[in-house]
């Protein structure tokens, strides 16, 4: 599985995980482009829970002991994802005053022996791990 299906499987997965806790989804794959130019950042997941809007940062690792997937969100990521997020909101016509926060959903895809069926039916075999409300340095 390459990184991109990887990084895919894992933003489905982390969706439904959100929705199962009464998110709603709003949006995926936000791209905030540089005007005429290349994609400045992406927010992976838009919710909204209760009057919270909640922009999600989805990293998916396989597991292997080295590191975690959430270590993969850097200073400059979560910035990124700010500034993705108050221009979401403005593009919206939502008061930057409103109640928002950045969530990090880590994915980290198990061993899986399961006939391809049960893989298929149940997704794969996963931990996940879900940070709430990361400081923006």
């Amino acid at each position: 599985m390459n990184t991109k299906v990887t990084g895919s499987a894992g933003e489905k997965i982390a969706a439904g995980y959100l929705r199962d806790r009464g998110y709603k989804i709003l949006e995926t794959n936000y791209f905030l482009n540089a005007a005429h130019g290349p994609k400045v950042a992406e927010i992976d997941i838009i919710g909204k829970i209760g009057d919270c809007f909640v922009f999600t940062e989805v990293k998916t690792v396989k597991a292997n002991g080295k590191f975690l997937a959430q270590d993969k969100v850097n200073e400059v990521k979560k910035w990124k994802i700010a500034k993705a997020a108050e221009m979401w909101l403005i593009k919206n016509e939502i008061p930057l005053d409103v109640k928002w926060r950045i969530d990090v959903v880590a994915v980290e895809l198990l061993p899986d022996d399961r006939p391809k069926i049960i893989r298929t039916i149940f997704g794969p075999k996963c931990k996940i791990s879900h940070f709430e409300n990361v400081d923006v340095g």
